[in-house]
């Protein structure tokens, strides 16, 4: 069928499973090359993917924007942001926004360790909490909170950590709470630089590895460098956020 068509070859763009199928038909033989995109930043084989760039300087962005309001009103704030399964967005763009909690996938989250961290905060004068949460994160013992409705992928349409998180604080509290959902908000705007250069040196590379008919690879950025790495590797496993990076940001929490 591919040869059907006259197609001599294909460049795939995409996350870990739009790759995941590129892998799969490079397997079969197709001549196919793929270019990370992704915004969650969890392809393994790269340092960064491009629009993961544009996602964090946008929620980094609306966190600065919420501690107007939330110093304003008094109140906890709560912000949803995007994050299935690794917490880069959430991560970084609470460090860079100087929320006050981030609450990632990769560690469940303590509820009475989060509210004793808020109560402390406003025990030292502290009017205002801002809390970052990944879509992904789940409370200890329980799973990841989102619709009955399956992706194209078989993936759960998650959403609704950030009110189930801030309906607890406030009852645990007594702080009056709100909560941000960023949403779609975070995949449109205008690209940032990095990503628009790192698109660009992406696609060179792409045409690079058709030219040299080197099928089965994908673009990788590590380090400065531009370089090739096959597919399987980096869709065999997602690349999470890891416990000392983590553990570096928990020292400015509260």
């Amino acid at each position: 069928t591919f040869r059907n068509l006259q197609l001599h070859s294909l460049i795939v763009v995409g996350g870990e499973d739009t790759l995941g199928v590129a892998n799969r038909l490079a397997q079969d033989g197709v001549r196919i090359v793929g270019v990370p995109k992704t915004i969650d930043n969890d392809l393994s084989a790269t340092d960064y993917t491009f629009g993961y760039d544009t996602a964090v300087n946008i929620a980094m962005e609306c966190i600065d924007r919420l501690h107007t309001t939330a110093e304003s009103h008094n109140r906890v704030i709560v912000v949803e942001i995007m994050g299935r399964h690794a917490g880069w967005i959430a991560l970084e763009s609470g460090i860079a926004g100087g929320a006050d909690v981030i609450l990632i996938p990769e560690a469940p989250i303590d509820i009475d360790k989060v509210c004793d961290l808020i109560k402390k905060r406003h025990a030292r004068g502290k009017t205002f909490s801002i809390v970052a949460v990944a879509e992904g994160a789940v409370l200890k013992d329980q799973e990841v909170v989102g619709e009955k409705k399956l992706d194209q992928f078989g993936h759960v349409r998650l959403g609704g950590i950030g009110q189930v998180l801030g309906d607890l604080i406030e009852k645990k509290t007594g702080f009056e709470t709100r909560v941000t959902v960023l949403g779609h908000i975070q995949r449109g705007g205008s690209p940032t630089a990095f990503d628009r250069v790192l698109g660009t040196r992406f696609g060179v590379k792409a045409f690079e590895l058709v030219k040299a008919e080197k099928f089965g690879y994908m673009a990788s950025l590590q380090g400065r460098k531009i370089l090739s790495v096959p597919l399987e590797e980096a869709v065999g496993k997602l690349k999470t956020v890891p416990e000392d990076y983590y553990k570096l940001a928990e020292i400015f929490f509260g």
